[in-house]
């Protein structure tokens, strides 16, 4: 289970069970994925953000990082893992028409459903491209903001997914990802469980070493945006503890955390170029400065 190319086989797998269901289903019962709550209980509500779209949201996030993503009017904002398009249909709100979304994601099945739902809104700069974040389908140097939401964990090679952010980003260009990180041993039933790891939990790496990675690969201003406990009931742990070992577990207080990171490439800050740009022009509005 932990050789690479079988952890991304059985990820796609069951992603591509899941863009089949509908977000009720996930919700509410196995439906043939397994325990649906280890998909579902890290989601975030995102129906008080602009450019929500309910068809795009399978509840499998555990964030709201296009929230954080200090995303402005004309960006590229690059979604990683954006399955039927949630995140990147919020990013287009903010992004604007002037501005180009691209969703990555190395399941087939979602991306047919995240470009029937941008095709059924009618957004022609939001385009989903099939490939690996480990080895993203995007030039060097063209992306202002990426987004991701519960998907690194997902990756055997985490630290090559940050240097494939930082190809892919702007000099200073930034990125807001959420994902889980623990604190604490998991169990050995736990950790090698493979619906724990598709349920993004069993992936999952300490909290330290997760943001050292991020160090690094050469980002700054690492910052933590948001922090918060997840807890796994009781009933879906015992699909794979006994209760002697549900109750070690418990005693042992293993964190298991969703967080929301920013961090930059270095480079000139876009602040610099919006200030820059309105100098000149109001530098250009005495007569004759312009010809």
């Amino acid at each position: 289970m932990q050789h690479a190319e079988t952890v991304k086989n059985l990820v796609r797998e069951k992603y591509a069970e899941i863009a089949l269901q509908d977000k009720s289903c996930n919700e509410s019962s196995c439906c043939g994925s397994g325990p649906a709550g280890t998909y579902t209980i890290m989601a975030d509500n995102y129906a008080e953000l602009n450019g929500y779209n309910p068809d795009a949201d399978l509840g499998l996030g555990c964030g709201l990082p296009t929230q954080f993503a200090q995303i402005r009017p004309g960006d590229t904002v690059l979604d990683l893992g954006s399955g039927a398009g949630n995140d990147c249909f919020v990013a287009r709100a903010e992004t604007g028409a002037e501005g180009k979304v691209i969703g990555v994601d190395f399941t087939p099945a979602m991306i047919n459903k995240a470009r029937a739902n941008a095709e059924k809104l009618g957004f022609n700069n939001v385009e989903f491209r099939q490939g690996d974040i480990e080895d993203l389908p995007v030039s060097d140097n063209t992306v202002d903001v990426v987004v991701s939401n519960c998907v690194l964990n997902l990756v055997p090679d985490k630290a090559k997914v940050f240097a494939e952010i930082m190809r892919a980003l702007k000099p200073g260009g930034h990125f807001s990802i959420s994902d889980v990180v623990l604190q604490g041993s998991l169990p050995d039933a736990l950790r090698d469980a493979a619906e724990m790891y598709a349920g993004c939990v069993s992936g999952a790496m300490q909290m330290d070493e997760y943001l050292s990675l991020i160090h690094a690969a050469g980002f700054e201003n690492v910052t933590v945006q948001k922090q918060k406990p997840i807890l796994i009931p009781d009933n879906i742990l015992l699909e794979y503890l006994s209760p002697e070992a549900l109750k070690a577990f418990t005693e042992a207080k293993t964190g298991i955390f969703s967080i929301t990171v920013y961090a930059e490439k270095a480079g000139p800050k876009r602040e610099a170029f919006i200030n820059l740009a309105e100098s000149k022009a109001g530098a250009c509005c005495a007569p004759g400065c312009c010809n």
